[in-house]
């Protein structure tokens, strides 16, 4: 009948309506998943361009702070006292790291004759903590360069074992071991950090 072929026609219309309109939502929910997805994305690249530029001044800090440190330093070798007990340890410091019979001390220039002015308490202090004999000589040719902070470089086996104690070298070694500790005293304890070994 005429009437049937019309209520099909209509059902199947509505039928077609309805997976169209179900389409166009499904469509419009899609893209606002993916618009809040990027808009996620985002915030996260902004928090990380954030946390990098604050750990790029924190370590910015450091190395200022590093940097004063060394101009200080500079300024020890100006209290000759101070400055000649200073090489004496870093000298019996070198003796005993080296261990060895023959030994070679380098220095700067203008501290040579201090370096032979501690040389003696230097060898009697290392004698007296390691129970061995050490012949010590002094580059008086190859000097340390001229502009470092002062200190002595000490080397045995013709140059194969050396230590280096510079002024600088020593800052560099405390740095090194205290960096978490300097961290921690200038921006307070990390709360990302897990393990403090």
């Amino acid at each position: 009948s005429l009437f049937e072929k019309f209520e099909k026609a209509v059902v199947s219309t509505q039928s077609t309506g309805e997976q169209e309109k179900q389409k166009i939502r499904a469509f419009y929910e899609k893209k606002e998943k993916n618009a809040e997805l990027q808009k996620k994305i985002q915030m996260s690249n902004l928090q990380n361009q954030a946390r990098l530029k604050l750990l790029k001044q924190r370590e910015n800090h450091l190395d200022e702070v590093v940097a004063n440190t060394t101009v200080k330093l500079r300024t020890i070798t100006n209290d000759l006292g101070k400055y000649q007990g200073m090489l004496q340890g870093l000298i019996t410091q070198g003796l005993c790291q080296l261990l060895e019979p023959n030994v070679l001390i380098q220095c700067r220039q203008k501290d040579l004759q201090l370096v032979k002015d501690v040389l003696d308490k230097a060898l009697k202090q290392y004698t007296q903590l390691s129970g061995l004999d050490v012949d010590i000589n002094i580059d008086e040719k190859n000097f340390l360069a001229s502009d470092i902070a002062g200190g002595v470089q000490l080397s045995a086996r013709d140059g194969k074992l050396m230590v280096s104690n510079t002024l600088e070298a020593r800052l560099d070694q405390i740095v090194k071991q205290k960096i978490p500790e300097i961290r921690t005293k200038l921006y307070g304890n990390n709360p990302n950090r897990r393990f403090f070994d």
